[in-house]
């Protein structure tokens, strides 16, 4: 049963092109809203935390800080509006899913470049 949601999931959702990304790298998601008859682009830019599940289910979360208050959200990977995402930098951690990154402010709250 298993196996026929997973090929109907592989079949009929649509893929995005998204680039590499992985727990520790700054990106920005863009995406639209739709507000009564208008939509609208917006933009959250932050820190990947982690990313989870499979092919179609797949989501990861992002955090930024807005003022003094740390914002995640959470985007599924084929959210249909999802329009793009920027890599802009490549960070350096050890770990797939970077929880304790929520306790730390200040300079401590800094992920190291990854050196190409």
């Amino acid at each position: 049963m298993e196996d026929l949601v997973k090929f109907v999931q592989d079949e009929f959702v649509t893929r995005k092109d998204l680039p590499e990304f992985a727990a520790g790298d700054t990106i920005t998601v863009y995406y639209e809203i739709k507000e009564g008859n208008k939509t609208r682009t917006q933009f959250f830019r932050g820190v990947v935390i982690q990313r989870r599940g499979s092919s179609s289910s797949e989501t990861f979360t992002i955090r930024k800080m807005s003022g003094t208050v740390g914002v995640e959200r959470i985007f599924p990977v084929n959210l249909p509006a999802l329009q793009k995402i920027e890599v802009n930098k490549r960070g350096k951690v050890r770990r797939a899913r970077i929880f304790y990154f929520r306790e730390l402010t200040g300079k401590k709250a800094r992920i190291r470049e990854k050196r190409n």
